[in-house]
């Protein structure tokens, strides 16, 4: 067992070279450039908590963090709802459900830049084909990107079109998990379908629920590609989100320290949002 623990070791070994040169590293450094006053091309300078300071009364970090939290809500209840109930419609025996399992997933594969200018053409003013079905059923065009009423909804469209079919993937995994028996002795005690999915489908499913709603929120506060694709924060600030500020703090304007500063506050805000959700799940029942 130790020589097998040994080869798994050395199996590992690169990914963990590759975590601690390329995520931890620069993770533990952001930390630490958080307190320093530092454009890229000066000498750095500590700056000590004056980073972290700034943050609360930064009126565009507020508008930023609103659009993420409003962009959470718009993708996270879809998003685990509906992945759901696909996956337990797909689940039944239906005909060409490997073929819709298979078209589902496509969405995910494909790289964000590429979905956003997809779905930049569809939701053209002039030339999408969304507003020209519009026009065919004598609706008024909508301006999907260019207004503040509209745009950061439209984003979220495509951000639960992407993502919808990897949770139900996930789900359809957590379902064929579930033993037959457990369903076949609910029927014979006279359980309805309703009875059945709460008493058995959801409660063991709520890892796959907790995992789920986890990288929902990791994918959703870092949200990047394709706002900067589409709407690159427009109009005006109405889908400007946490990364995308962050981006244009640190690699736009140049200002490292305060843009690690944002990063720290974006982490920190991960880890509650996973804390709070782990609890309402009772995982630790």
């Amino acid at each position: 067992m130790k020589k097998q623990g040994k080869v798994a070791a050395l199996f590992l070994l690169p990914y963990l070279l590759v975590f601690l040169v390329f995520r931890f590293g620069p993770s533990v450094a952001g930390l630490f450039v958080g307190f320093m006053k530092w454009n890229i091309v000066g000498t750095a300078s500590f700056a000590g908590l004056n980073n972290f300071i700034k943050l609360f009364r930064d009126p565009i970090f507020y508008t930023s963090l609103k659009n993420t939290l409003v962009f959470l809500l718009m993708t996270l209840p879809p998003l685990v709802v509906f992945s759901l109930l696909l996956a337990i419609l797909l689940n039944q025996k239906l005909r060409f459900r490997n073929a819709v399992r298979t078209i589902s997933i496509i969405p995910y594969v494909l790289i964000p830049a590429v979905v956003g200018i997809i779905w930049n053409w569809l939701y053209d003013n002039n030339f999408g084909i969304l507003n020209y079905y519009l026009k065919l059923v004598g609706l008024n065009p909508v301006e999907w990107l260019t207004n503040e009423k509209y745009a950061l909804f439209s984003v979220a469209i495509v951000t639960v079109w992407s993502f919808l079919g990897y949770n139900m993937i996930l789900y359809l995994a957590g379902l064929q998990d579930i033993s037959k028996d457990l369903y076949e002795a609910s029927e014979i005690d006279g359980a309805n379908k309703y009875q059945t999915f709460l008493k058995i489908t959801f409660p063991l499913l709520k890892p796959i629920t907790s995992m789920i709603i986890t990288l929902t929120l990791i994918n959703t506060i870092q949200v990047f590609d394709q706002i900067f694709v589409m709407t690159n924060g427009g109009p005006g600030t109405a889908t400007l989100t946490l990364v995308q500020y962050l981006y244009g703090t640190a690699f736009q304007n140049y200002n490292l320290g305060y843009g690690s500063a944002l990063g720290v506050a974006i982490l920190a805000i991960l880890i509650v949002m996973v804390q709070i959700q782990s609890k309402l799940l009772k995982l630790d029942d």
